[in-house]
């Protein structure tokens, strides 16, 4: 797709990979739609964009059937809005463990469904869904986490294959840890020595490739943790006794630490 003179509906736009993401897609022309829970914090970016702003809390169904509703003719959406969910599964009440499958889960998927069928009928669309390496290799302390991410991997796989020859994409983008922003950055924990990070820009720059070139899954990591994604795909045990010895518990329990206020 071009995405010049297009409408791209971007959710989690608060957040620095949104302001990237909706950055880029600017750059390249389209008219962005920004939305976060907070219209106030958007203000500044979408001046700078000229960007329409959406306020809508995804935990909230009517909020996100409202969203969808208000922008119902929308070229393209980049459902990137997403919560860490960090720590072990009993550290999690019954209510933070409902708010991360809504934000991170049903929300990109009530999205798409209310979406998609008016970009059939246009015979062109792109739908965006912002995963994560931990969508491909889980860890310990992401239980939840890992759990939304690889059900956006598995939903974004099948609905490409039911689109297909529709005239609408789907992509899934994987980003490792990202530095200067979002829950990486967030959470403030210095990773071991030799473990490489990517920018907010280098996503959003594979978010505007998934569009454009219409491609299924981009990894937005070093090689290496792609190295160990791939790995972890085919030999899951052994993936899980390298990060077991590399000290995963240890920064799973720093994560955790200080995402507890993101729950």
């Amino acid at each position: 797709m071009n995405v010049s003179g297009k409408t791209a509906l971007v959710t989690g736009a608060t957040g620095g990979l949104g302001h990237a993401i909706a950055r880029a897609l600017r750059a390249a022309g389209a008219n962005v739609v920004l939305s976060g829970r907070r219209a106030d914090v958007l203000a500044s970016l979408a001046a700078e964009l000229g960007a329409t702003i959406a306020a809508a809390d995804l935990s909230d169904a009517d909020s996100v059937r409202a969203l969808a509703a208000a922008h119902a003719d929308v070229d393209i959406l980049v459902a990137n809005a997403g919560l860490p969910a960090s720590g072990r599964l009993e550290s999690f009440t019954e209510e933070q463990i409902d708010r991360a499958l809504l934000v991170n889960l049903r929300a990109p998927i009530m999205l798409a469904h209310a979406l998609v069928p008016a970009m059939v009928a246009r015979g062109s669309g792109h739908i965006v869904f912002m995963s994560s390496l931990s969508g491909k290799a889980p860890a310990g302390g992401t239980a939840i986490y890992s759990a939304t991410k690889f059900g956006l991997r598995g939903f974004a796989g099948a609905l490409r294959a039911d689109l297909h020859d529709s005239g609408v994409g789907v992509s899934a983008i994987f980003p490792g840890f990202i530095r200067d922003a979002g829950m990486f950055e967030d959470a403030g924990v210095t990773l071991p020595k030799g473990t490489g990070t990517k920018s907010p820009e280098h996503v959003a720059k594979a978010t505007l490739r998934a569009i454009e070139r219409n491609k299924g899954e981009i990894d937005v990591a070093p090689m290496t943790l792609k190295l160990g994604a791939t790995i972890s795909g085919f030999a899951p045990e052994l993936s899980a006794t390298v990060t077991r010895k590399a000290g995963g518990a240890e920064i799973a329990a720093k994560f955790e630490a200080g995402q507890l206020d993101k729950r």
